[in-house]
């Protein structure tokens, strides 16, 4: 989820951004749908986001998957609910039965369901969204008021986004010897674009989650999340909620998402500048990151993963990168610069490592928490490889919803990031 920063243009003129060769990033703007038409108003109380459930193949990865079934059910739980309490309980429960079954089906245990591989991040998106739509539909007839509506979405989303059982583990993992880690990733984005898009960030936590890796120094129990890919989210505080329950008892963490094409990136440098590239509700925002205390924010976060350690080691078929460009405004200049070195003295950041979109912002803001809180442990963003079809099915008008290659390519990654976690937890 890393962009690149055009200077001299505005926010609108950004989000043409084209993906560029070596020194490209993943993300291209897209148009308002795929085939270039102009997009149909949302109707009330569904989101952008939801209303691309209504596509062929989104319905194509829940029936594939089998998780067609979560929404109805919890929307049958929803028409039993008569009080507010009623409702959360049913957000919950359900929202956490939707990310056990996608960590069982990435991790092999279950049935398998439809023709998809197990690996897949997609059905738990698509299948979040078709909650979140029918939890607004009976909001909308609940009489409850705006604010339990909010606060039902919450439950909703942090449940099913594996945040809330995201502890950092307890002290029978101290009495263990345990190491905790902790692993976050991303939704998809850049839909309309390309529906069927998938996301190795988010493949990566469901198939990390509760397991333990094997270091050098003893055995490390991981916990992972994943978040989505809209700019008021993080403004909103959805990473701070996460991370502050977590972090403090955490040994090691690793913030990851969808980088260039063909490599790995470990950010050095992470900067406090939203870009205004377009997230999932074809919102742009850009600006300052907003974070609470303003007064005592730092332009630039820097990564304490050992990152020469990782760039250096045989993780996989990728090649792996220490990667320290900026793109910052010098102090007393008024244009923006490439600092392939890192950040100046005195700079106002507006590109770190990971660019300008929520990738750097998750750096920043868990880098900045980790700062605060004054916890002495590594952490840092891992960029993957951008995930591809095989010949021939680069073009989402073929219809594909995965291929061989597709699916080879994201296990290598998730394997390859295995690999990287593990050997940040011995390096530290």
């Amino acid at each position: 989820m890393r962009l690149a920063r055009t200077t001299g243009t505005t926010a609108a003129g950004r989000l043409g951004l084209v993906l560029l060769a070596s020194a490209a990033l993943v993300a291209v703007a897209p148009p308002p749908t795929a085939t270039g038409a102009p997009a149909a108003p949302t109707a009330p109380g569904v989101t952008v986001e939801e209303r691309r459930l209504d596509g062929d193949v989104p319905r194509r990865i829940l029936d594939d998957s089998g998780f067609d079934g979560v929404a109805p059910a919890f929307a049958k739980s929803l028409r039993g609910a008569g009080s507010y309490g009623q409702a959360e309980r049913a957000a919950v429960r359900h929202g956490e039965r939707l990310w056990q079954r996608a960590v069982d089906r990435a991790q092999g245990r279950g049935p398998a369901g439809g023709e998809l591989s197990r690996d897949d991040d997609r059905p738990l998106y698509w299948a979040r969204l078709a909650m979140t739509r029918e939890l607004r539909a009976w909001h909308a007839g609940s009489g409850l008021s705006e604010a339990a509506g909010t606060r039902l979405l919450e439950r909703l989303e942090g449940a099913s986004r594996g945040q809330d059982s995201m502890t950092g583990g307890g002290a029978g993992d101290r009495a263990k010897g345990l190491k905790r880690i902790v692993v976050t990733g991303f939704d998809p984005f850049t839909l309309d674009r390309d529906i069927r898009i998938s996301n190795p960030s988010g493949a990566l936590a469901l198939a990390l989650d509760g397991t333990v890796i094997r270091t050098a120094d003893g055995p490390a129990r991981v916990e992972t999340a994943v978040f989505p890919v809209r700019w008021g989210d993080f403004a909103d505080g959805t990473v701070e909620r996460a991370l502050r329950r977590a972090l403090p008892r955490a040994d090691l963490f690793v913030t990851v998402s969808q980088g260039r094409v063909g490599r790995i990136d470990v950010e050095r440098y992470n900067g406090a500048w939203r870009g205004g590239f377009g997230d999932n509700e074809n919102v742009s925002e850009t600006g300052l990151v907003p974070v609470k205390d303003p007064a005592t924010q730092p332009q630039w976060t820097t990564t304490t993963l050992p990152y020469a350690a990782i760039a250096a080691a045989g993780t996989g078929r990728f090649p792996v990168y220490d990667n320290t460009s900026v793109t910052e405004i010098p102090a007393g200049g008024t244009a923006p610069v490439v600092r392939p070195a890192g950040p100046t003295p005195g700079s106002a950041a507006r590109a770190g490592g990971g660019g300008d979109y929520l990738s750097n912002e998750i750096a920043y803001r868990a880098t900045l928490l980790r700062d605060r809180l004054g916890l002495d442990i590594p952490g840092g963003h891992v960029h993957t490889p951008v995930l591809q079809f095989g010949p021939g099915n680069t073009d989402p008008a073929t219809g594909t919803v995965s291929d061989q290659v597709f699916v080879q390519n994201r296990l290598d990654i998730t394997e390859q990031l295995r690999t990287i976690v593990r050997v940040a937890a011995e390096e530290s």
